[in-house]
C-alpha cells in the first residue's frame, strides 16, 4: 500500500508545476497519469483507473494498442517526415484503404480534428461557387445549436456557446445557426446561397444528445433535393465509437462530405481527414490548400494500423453490443440524481439533474472509486470507455458507478 503522505505530496508537485506554468484554459480532474494500458491508465503514485473517457473518442483502440505503436516504431526508424513537397511511400495506400472502407473517391489528410472541418469549410464554399453558381463571397453553411467542431476562430464564431465567443471576435460570416434534430427548421434555413449543412450524428460536446431517429436521413434527403452539400462531423461518432463504422450508417445515410479524427490516430499520433467524391474534392488544385505536416509518412503509417484494427477487430459490432448492454444497466439504476441517460454504441451520458448540482462532483467522486470520466455541458457525466474495453471490466465499474449515482 503506497504512503499517503508520499501520495499527497507527488501528485501536489506536479499539479502545481502544470498550475504555475500551463495556460489555464481547461479545468482536469486533480489526476497526475503516467502510464497506459488497453482500457487502464495509471497515475505518478501507481494507482489504476479504467478509462472512460478515451481522450474523447481518439483512444478507441484503447491505449498503446501493439499493432498501432509497432507501426509507429517500425516508421520512425524509416522516415518520419516529408512534407507534401515529395511523396512518400505510406500515404497512398493509407488513403485507399480508408477510402475504400468508407466507399469515398478521395480523401485529404490532415492533423487535427479543427483542420479537417476548416478543410471541409473551404471545400463546400469553393464547390459552391464553381459547381453551384452561387454568387463568390455569399455562400453560407448551416450549422447547428450546441455544435461543436472546434475551436478555431472561424469555428467559435458560428458556436451557440457565449464562452467559446467571448474576446475572439470579430467573426467570419456566412453561418447560420438552426436547432439540431429539427428538420423543418434546417429546411426553413437553406436558401440560394446555401452550400452545405455541417453536423454532428450525435452532439458529444452538448452532452450525448442523440438526434430522433430518421433526422440524419431527412437531412441527406432534403440536402439532396436542394442541391447542398452535407457535411458529416464524425470526429467523435465515427470509426466505431457509436457502434457502426459511422454513426450516420445507423440511418443509410451517406454524407457528401464525412470529417475524420481523434481515433484516425489511434491515440498515438493526430491524424485526421476529409473525405469526399471527386464531384467536392476536384475544388481543390495544388496550391489552394496544404500541411506540412498533413499525409507525412508517420501519420500515414498510424492511421493505415489505427484504422485495420479497427475492421480486423471488429470494434465497431463490440461497442454497439456492449453499448446496448452498459446503456440498460445504467438506466436501471434507480438513482434521485439521474434525469436520464442517452447514447449510442459506447457513446453514453447520465443527466444529471439539476437540483443535484452540476456532473462535476459526480466525476470526481468517481475518481476516488478508480473511474475516470468527465462532466459536459455542466450536467453530464460522458462513459465513453476504449471499445477494446472487457465486459467483466464495466461490471465492476457499474458497482462503483452505481453507488456514486445513488449517494
Amino acid at each position: 500500500m503506497s504512503d499517503p503522505f508520499k501520495t499527497a505530496s507527488r501528485t501536489k508537485r506536479y499539479l502545481e508545476e502544470a498550475e504555475r506554468y500551463s495556460a489555464h484554459n481547461y479545468n482536469p480532474l486533480p489526476v497526475v497519469l503516467e502510464r497506459g494500458e488497453g482500457s487502464w491508465v495509471w497515475d505518478v503514485d501507481g494507482r489504476r483507473y479504467l478509462d472512460m473517457l478515451s481522450s474523447y473518442s481518439a483512444l478507441n483502440q484503447g491505449h498503446r494498442h501493439p499493432a498501432i505503436v509497432a507501426a509507429a516504431r517500425e516508421q520512425l526508424d524509416r522516415l518520419s517526415l516529408t512534407s507534401r513537397a515529395f511523396h512518400n511511400d505510406q500515404m497512398g495506400p493509407f488513403l485507399r484503404e480508408l477510402c475504400e472502407a468508407a466507399g469515398y473517391d478521395a480523401a485529404l489528410p490532415m492533423n487535427t480534428g479543427a483542420e479537417a472541418v476548416e478543410t471541409a469549410v473551404k471545400m463546400v464554399r469553393r464547390w459552391g461557387y464553381e459547381v453551384s453558381g452561387v454568387p463568390r463571397d455569399e455562400a453560407e453553411i448551416v450549422v447547428c445549436e450546441n455544435n461543436f467542431h472546434g475551436r478555431t476562430t472561424t469555428i467559435v464564431g458560428f458556436s451557440s456557446e457565449e464562452r467559446y465567443r467571448d474576446g475572439f471576435g470579430p467573426f467570419a460570416p456566412g453561418f447560420r445557426i438552426v436547432p439540431y434534430g429539427d428538420i423543418e427548421a434546417l429546411a426553413g434555413a437553406i436558401g440560394p446561397s446555401t452550400v452545405a449543412f455541417l453536423v454532428e450524428p450525435i452532439q458529444g460536446e452538448a452532452g450525448v444528445v442523440v438526434p430522433p431517429m430518421g433526422y440524419l436521413a431527412a437531412a441527406a434527403e432534403l440536402c439532396r433535393s436542394r442541391g447542398v452539400a452535407l457535411v458529416a462531423d464524425e470526429i467523435q461518432t465515427g470509426l466505431g465509437r457509436a457502434g457502426r463504422l459511422f454513426c450516420c450508417e445507423w440511418e443509410g445515410a451517406r454524407p457528401d462530405v464525412m470529417v475524420l479524427g481523434k481515433a484516425l490516430g489511434g491515440g498515438v499520433y493526430p491524424v485526421s481527414a476529409v473525405l469526399a467524391d471527386k464531384g467536392l474534392m476536384d475544388v481543390f488544385r495544388p496550391g489552394d490548400h496544404g500541411s506540412t505536416f498533413g499525409g507525412n509518412p508517420l501519420g500515414a503509417a498510424v492511421g493505415r494500423a489505427s484504422l485495420r484494427v479497427i475492421l480486423e477487430e471488429g470494434l465497431a459490432g463490440r461497442s454497439a453490443e456492449l453499448g446496448r448492454w452498459f446503456m440498460g444497466r445504467l438506466q436501471r439504476i434507480d438513482s434521485p440524481h439521474v434525469e436520464e441517460v442517452r447514447g449510442r454504441g459506447l457513446m453514453i451520458g447520465v443527466v444529471i439533474r439539476e437540483s443535484s448540482g452540476t456532473a462535476r462532483p459526480f466525476c470526481e467522486a468517481l475518481q476516488e472509486r478508480g473511474i475516470l470520466a468527465k462532466e459536459t455541458h455542466r450536467q453530464v457525466v460522458r462513459f465513453a470507455p476504449p471499445l477494446t474495453v472487457e465486459k467483466a471490466d464495466l461490471e465492476a465499474a457499474l458497482v462503483e458507478i452505481e453507488a456514486v449515482l445513488r449517494g
